[in-house]
C-alpha cells in the first residue's frame, strides 16, 4: 500500500513539474523591451514616446507589440515606419525602411507595403497622435528580423499617410516628408 503512495506522489509530482516546465509557461517570461523618444525633425514641438514589447505566440512566432503617443503633429493620418539606421540627426540619415533579407528593398516607395518595417498609420486628433499595433515583421531580439543590427534602427513618422503604394508606385506614396524621428533602445 505504501508503494501505492509512494508512486501516486511521485507521478503527481512529476505531472507538476511538467506543468510547469511548458512550452507557454517558458515563452511567458521570453519578454524582451524597448523604448523610443520622438522628436520633431523641424519642429521642436513633436514630442513623443514609443513602447515595443516582444512576446512569443502560442507558436513561438516572435510578435512585437508597439505602441506609440505623439503629441504636436497636425490632425489626420501620418505613415509610421522603422527605418533602417538609428540616427535622426538629421532625420534623412535614418536610411530606408528597415527591410532585411534577400529580397530587401530599402527604396521608401519599392517593394511597399512588404517593408518589414511598414507599420499602420498613425491618426491624429486634436494634436494627439495614438496607435498601437503588433507586428510579427521586426524582432527584439537577435535574428534576421532584429531592429537591432549592426546600425540600429530608428521610427520615422511621415507627413502624410502611407497609401500602401497601390500599383502603379508614385513618388511619396509612402509618407512623403518626414517629420518626426525616435531612436529604438533596449529598455531595462
Amino acid at each position: 500500500m505504501n508503494r501505492i503512495h509512494s508512486s501516486s506522489a511521485a507521478l503527481v509530482a512529476a505531472f507538476s513539474l511538467m506543468l510547469t516546465a511548458s512550452p507557454s509557461r517558458a515563452n511567458a517570461q521570453e519578454v524582451v523591451r524597448a523604448t523610443a523618444e520622438i522628436t520633431g525633425c523641424m519642429d521642436s514641438g513633436i514630442t513623443g514616446t514609443a513602447q515595443l514589447t516582444e512576446r512569443p505566440s502560442e507558436e513561438g512566432v516572435k510578435l512585437v507589440k508597439v505602441s506609440l503617443v505623439v503629441n504636436g503633429l497636425p490632425d489626420g493620418k501620418h505613415a509610421v515606419h522603422i527605418h533602417e539606421v538609428a540616427t535622426c540627426v538629421p532625420c534623412g540619415d535614418a536610411g530606408g525602411h528597415h527591410d532585411p533579407g534577400p529580397a530587401g528593398n530599402s527604396s521608401p516607395d519599392g517593394n511597399h507595403p512588404f517593408h518589414m518595417g511598414d507599420l499602420v498609420n498613425l491618426e491624429v486628433h486634436g494634436g494627439v497622435g495614438v496607435m498601437h499595433t503588433t507586428t510579427s515583421r521586426i524582432t527584439l531580439s537577435a535574428g534576421p528580423l532584429s531592429v537591432f543590427d549592426e546600425n540600429g534602427s530608428a521610427f520615422i513618422i511621415h507627413a502624410n499617410e502611407d497609401s500602401y503604394c497601390p500599383s502603379p508606385v508614385v513618388a511619396g506614396c509612402a509618407g512623403g516628408a518626414r517629420v518626426a524621428c525616435g531612436i529604438i533602445t533596449p529598455a531595462p
